[in-house]
């Protein structure tokens, strides 16, 4: 299993909030499991934002009343009868903190009141949660997550990817209907955040690249493309006329064994060529070099896979990135892997 530490680690490349001065003392604590690290991470992001204010929305609000407040419902009113009793159906707007990402946030909460976390947090959390009181519980499994960040609530989005990763990674719903909190995310959250740490990891270390998640275009005689997928590669890296695209895979498995064969999984190796072939196309007639890199989380299995092919006139390599070693080493292997295809880049901290 990862350190957790190292967790807090690509977490805070993938938040660069995590990285300011109020975060920092997170770095050097010890968590006993995920679980742990999102708690704490939820306290102090929430104690900032009570620094700041509760964020606010308007929320609309249909009510019989004896003043006139907003809109008069004007059918409600008279289905009703109302108006026998000097009352109105109104409509109208409130301002405030009972917004949905509050009501995110304090949902969460409740859930890792139920985890494996120590007392002290959790007295930290319900501490926090008074300050919560006017704002009601939400059914997390019917929250769409796909917010619109501003300037009024982007302080916000942090906070709310966490509470996501909780729901999402850690939460887990038995045969029976009852919940519980895993110690560590499931392998489609992890898979995502180590493609994104590896990303931010090259956009903050190496300006001097061309970082991106960029999709590759299909090299069409025709221009025809109707149907075809969409090629989007996780990473990117380019300088001039040199390119590698990196695939990053986190599996339970590195390799499929087939009669005792260990091999590497088909289609990720099909994936890669692929973007490849695609991505030289675009360079016409220039010279040249475009690479491209199956990056596995290593597992604890034997084999391992760390080979490097030479197919038609490209290098394909596979490799594996450790993540249960200190994080410094995880950053040489990361370098070491720019410094191969990228003569005398230099990593700037």
């Amino acid at each position: 299993m990862i350190p957790i530490r190292n967790i807090y680690y690509m977490l805070s490349y993938v938040f660069k909030i995590l990285n300011e001065q109020g975060y920092k003392r997170l770095a050097t604590e010890e968590f006993n499991n995920t679980a742990e690290l999102m708690a704490a991470i939820l306290a102090k992001g929430i104690s900032i934002q009570l620094k700041r204010g509760l964020g606010k929305e308007y929320l609309s609000h249909t009510e019989e009343l004896s003043t006139l407040r907003g809109k008069i419902d004007i059918n409600e009113s008279m289905k009703t009868q109302s108006m026998i009793k000097n009352k109105l159906i109104c409509i109208y707007d409130d301002f405030s903190v009972n917004s949905t990402m509050n009501r995110i946030i304090k949902s969460t909460v409740e859930i890792l009141f139920k985890a494996d976390i120590e007392k002290t947090r959790k007295k930290e959390l319900r501490k926090l949660m008074v300050y919560f009181s006017d704002v009601t519980l939400i059914d997390l499994y019917s929250v769409n997550w796909n917010f619109q960040y501003n300037r009024n609530n982007q302080s916000y989005q942090m906070l709310i990817s966490i509470c996501y990763l909780v729901v999402k990674g850690l939460l887990q719903t038995n045969m029976y209907g009852t919940t519980k909190l895993m110690d560590f995310f499931d392998e489609k959250r992890m898979c995502r955040l180590y493609e994104k740490f590896i990303l931010e990891y090259y956009k903050r270390h190496y300006p001097k690249l061309s970082v991106s998640a960029s999709q590759i275009p299909w090299s069409l005689d025709d221009g025809m493309d109707d149907m075809l997928p969409i090629m989007q590669s996780d990473i990117h890296l380019q300088r001039e006329n040199t390119v590698l695209i990196i695939d990053a895979k986190y599996y339970a498995s590195t390799t499929q064994v087939q009669f005792l064969k260990h091999t590497l999984h088909s289609n990720n190796l099909y994936q890669i060529f692929t973007y490849v072939k695609n991505r030289e196309y675009q360079f016409n007639d220039i010279n040249n070099t475009v690479s491209g890199m199956l990056l596995y989380a290593k597992t604890d299995e034997l084999i391992q896979p760390d080979n490097v092919y030479k197919m038609h006139g490209n290098q394909i390599s596979v490799k594996t990135l450790d993540l249960n070693l200190p994080f410094e080493q995880i950053a040489d292997q990361m370098d070491k892997i720019v410094e191969a295809h990228f003569d005398g880049l230099i990593k700037e901290k």
